[in-house]
């Protein structure tokens, strides 16, 4: 069991004890106050004395009275507004009318345990007073304190009692605990929204890397919580998390200012009370720490002792966030008449005089023979002119919060008292105080509801909260001294909203005139991603360039946005742009090349056809057919034609065109030839005695040959077109920049399946053509088909591999100058030896030399 832990303990038996056995009080705590008695009582605790003196206890005699030092003017002032605040209720006669308030005030030296002895002295019978009754009155309410973990001990021990506690500055969102805690109020807002105000600062200005300092109490640890997540949620890392206590010794202030030395955060967080700050703030003045931006809690970013222009050295330009401030009328005729000759047994006054005076007070009587005369006031001494910012009231922010909860508690008990709001026709009380009991007192003061004299509105929530609103203060220095310049506000509704207005053009900044950076790793550029740095926070990373196809648009990406598929990445990576298309097109130097020899093929195959026509009557003519020679050039006329259809964007129409038309003209080519073939086998034959094959296989029979083969292929065509045709296509695996656009075969079955039906006729007219390659003739055609024939299957054998193997537009090439090739193969090896008889040697276009000598010998 901790000591903090035995107190309680101790305490809650000694009110037990009280409680039921009469008031029976075992022993007291020798505890300087502010006394003054009323109908009403009511306790009020602050660190006047803001440091304990620890001592070393032998445990073998009572243990000597607590000694504190340090006296702090902002702690004193805030007793006395609640002096002047209860003085103005008394004088007020709508508020508590005939009904005097009194007060006990003691101080809690900022230490939980002393605190805690407070609260024990405050349940207890006032010493000041005589014992009239059995059970002389209690406080009904009870003002404390300033720091979180003060609190939580006075309302872990008085909150089973019922007695309602209102505080001034403890902050700690774990106080809002209606469970633990549930006599417990405050007029100051919970860290839980102090917590999302820093939050929203630090996501204003675009911090990702601070450090934090908290004082090693519930204030200090459960402030740093309170932030961390909520700026978890932002994507903000926190370096590190020094701790301080006004307590520590010099060594551990050291180790949090090497923290800070060594660290890389130009941001740091302090959530730390004034008084457990302030070491540390000394240490960093002296060992020249600047460059930093403080960001303060409320704790101390308007406290009096560090706001100096030493101080400012290191901490100026901080930002922080503090409630309302407000100018209290009459305060200051107030604050000015303390007078230590006025109450010579009043606490702390003698200590107050001393630091604004300059000389201790010497009431009549006293011994002053110890003392030298020179530092004993005359008593002429008057703090009526004083200019120490002790008097100026025009800042009051921690004091109207004090006068606030003096009013709220003032409110409740009127309501209780007689049953009524403030402002209406009293009566007569409702209640005799004698009866009042605590648990009263709470309930009313849960749902006290008014507008002060200044029109703000005081009420607290089912927590014990007032409405979260704090001023955001810059530290500024103006005339050589420190001002606490107000540059916005911060609000927050009750649906979580907040709102954070601030005016930028007017902060100083510690580290210059413009915002400071503060980042583990600079934003990635446009262009780039994150990369998480294994073992470092997420604030930590590293920028890596996307990838090819993707992009990142805008600086600090997390990843990188796919390009749609028609689209490719820039150079940069920042913007996706449309690839370009790739077809074999008329105007480039190969679609060029590839037209003008499709068009001297054809032009060569109409102009062989019309020497044909022009020279039907000739031997050569009529040896080869002419019938079928013209439907032969015809076919590769159509031929020559065909690679034209490659050519060019393809569309739904020209991709079915392209195919079903190479097929049917090669089909309708190969068939002539075939046809050709067998009229020379069967015309030789016929030659010997007694072979009928020549009247077999006249014109009839070729023309049947012929159209039948054709249109085998034309079926095989229409089935294609029919069941998938083909489709014009974009391909995106060639190249990352382009596009190929081709033409799909649909079915590939379909495709060989035209294909190989050419090649059967091919081979067929190869084979016949090989086996009448020896007949007798000077002019035997045969071989000349065997020639092309072999050109023929030459060229689509080394076709297919050639096809399957090329990228892109050049696929489309090959097969045009596979059809060029074996058509130019069929025109050169067939027709070219003819014209070259007809044009010229004429001589040899005779029935004579067609037939040959030794055709003629066998005759």
């Amino acid at each position: 069991m901790t000591k903090l832990e035995r107190a309680v303990t101790l305490s809650l038996f000694v009110l037990y004890l009280n409680t039921v056995s009469g008031c029976e009080l075992f022993g007291r705590f020798n505890m300087p106050s502010l006394f003054k008695q009323g109908d009403i009582m009511i306790g009020g605790i602050f660190p006047v004395l803001n440091k304990e003196i620890s001592g070393t206890f032998t445990f073998e005699s009572e243990p000597p009275g607590v000694k504190c030092a340090g006296f702090d003017l902002r702690a004193f002032r805030w007793t006395q507004v609640m002096i002047f605040a209860i003085e103005e209720i008394n004088k007020d006669p709508a508020l508590l009318p005939n009904i005097s308030l009194g007060y006990r005030i003691l101080n809690s030296c900022a230490s939980p345990t002393n605190t805690l002895r407070a609260a024990l002295t405050l349940a207890s019978r006032p010493e000041e007073i005589e014992l009239t009754s059995p059970c002389p009155p209690a406080i009904s309410a009870l003002i404390a304190e300033s720091g979180s973990s003060q609190s939580l001990a006075v309302a872990g021990t008085l909150g089973p009692f019922q007695v309602p506690i209102v505080s001034y500055f403890s902050t700690c969102a774990c106080l809002s605990d209606r469970a633990k805690y549930p006599t417990f109020f405050r007029t100051i807002p919970s860290d839980y929204f102090q917590a999302k105000a820093l939050a929203a600062l630090v996501k204003h200005f675009g911090w990702q890397w601070i450090g934090a300092i908290q004082s090693d109490n519930d204030y200090g640890r459960n402030g740093i919580l309170a932030f961390t997540e909520e700026v978890r949620k932002l994507g903000v890392c926190i370096e590190f998390v020094g701790t301080v206590l006004r307590t520590y010794t010099t060594d551990k202030i050291l180790d949090v200012v090497e923290m800070i030395k060594y660290s890389t955060a130009k941001v740091i967080l302090a959530f730390v009370p004034e008084g457990d700050f302030y070491p540390l703030m000394k240490e960093i003045v002296k060992q020249n720490i600047t460059g930093i931006q403080w960001i303060a809690s409320e704790a101390w970013i308007t406290a009096t002792r560090p706001s100096t222009p030493e101080i400012y050295q290191a901490f100026g330009g901080a930002l922080g966030f503090v409630v309302q401030k407000m100018a209290i009328p009459n305060l200051k005729a107030f604050l000015t008449s303390i007078s230590p000759y006025a109450e010579p047994n009043a606490a702390f006054v003698r200590d107050f005089w001393e630091i604004m005076v300059g000389c201790k007070p010497v009431s009549p009587g006293e011994d002053t023979s110890t003392e030298a005369m020179n530092e004993i006031c005359t008593g002429n001494e008057t703090l009526m002119n004083s200019q120490d910012v002790f008097f100026n009231i025009t800042q009051l922010r921690v004091s109207y919060n004090v006068y606030k909860a003096v009013y709220a508690i003032a409110h409740a008990l009127h309501q209780l008292v007689f049953c009524q709001p403030v402002g209406e026709n009293t009566l007569r009380p409702c209640l005799d105080i004698s009866e009042m009991q605590p648990k009263q007192v709470t309930d009313h003061l849960q749902s006290v509801n008014f507008r002060n004299q200044f029109g703000d509105d005081v009420f607290f929530d089912v927590n014990g909260d007032p409405p979260a609103s704090y001023d955001i203060i810059n530290w500024q220095l103006i005339d050589g001294q420190v001002q606490h310049v107000t540059l916005g506000q911060f609000s927050s509704a009750a649906n979580g909203d907040h709102k954070l207005s601030i005016k930028e053009e007017d902060i100083v900044w510690r580290t210059g005139k413009m915002v400071p950076i503060s980042v583990c790793s600079n934003v990635c550029p446009v262009g780039t991603r994150k990369a998480q740095i294994k073992g470092r926070p997420t604030c930590c990373f590293d920028c890596i360039p996307c990838a090819d196809g993707t992009i990142a648009n805008s600086t600090g990406a997390a990843d990188c946005t796919p390009c749609p598929q028609e689209y490719w990445s820039n150079e940069r990576k920042d913007e996706c742009i449309p690839r370009t298309t790739e077809f074999l097109a008329y105007h480039e130097p190969m679609g060029i090349a590839l037209t003008v020899v499709s068009l001297l093929g054809a032009s060569l195959s109409l102009a062989t056809m019309m020497i044909f026509i022009h020279y039907r009557e000739t031997p050569v003519i009529k040896a080869s057919n002419s019938e079928l020679s013209c439907f032969l050039l015809f076919s590769l006329f159509l031929c020559f034609l065909c690679p034209l259809t490659f050519i060019g964007k393809p569309t739904v129409w020209t991709c079915m065109l392209r195919h079903t038309a190479f097929g049917v003209t090669f089909a309708l080519c190969i068939s002539c030839v075939l046809g050709k073939t067998i009229v020379v086998v069967t015309a030789f034959k016929a030659t010997f005695p007694g072979n009928k094959l020549a009247g077999k296989f006249g014109p009839a029979q070729q023309r049947i040959i012929v159209c039948s083969c054709t249109l085998v292929q034309i079926m095989i065509c229409v089935l294609w077109l029919k069941l998938n045709p083909p489709f014009p296509n974009m391909v995106f695996k060639y190249s990352n920049m382009k596009i190929v656009l081709e033409c799909n075969t649909g079915s590939e079955a379909a495709f060989y399946a035209v294909l190989g039906y050419i090649g059967l006729l091919a081979i067929i007219c190869l084979v016949l053509a090989f086996l009448a390659r020896k007949l007798p003739d000077n002019f035997n055609e045969a071989k000349f088909i065997t020639f092309s024939m072999l050109i023929f299957c030459a060229v689509w054998i080394t076709f297919i591999p050639a096809y399957v193997s090329s990228p892109g537009k050049f696929t489309v090439a090959v097969e045009i100058f596979a059809i060029l090739s074996s058509a130019f193969g069929l025109l050169l090896s067939i027709f070219a030896p003819k014209c070259y008889i007809i044009l010229i040697k004429p001589e040899k276009n005779t029935k004579k030399h067609v037939m040959g000598n030794n055709f003629n010998k066998k005759i």
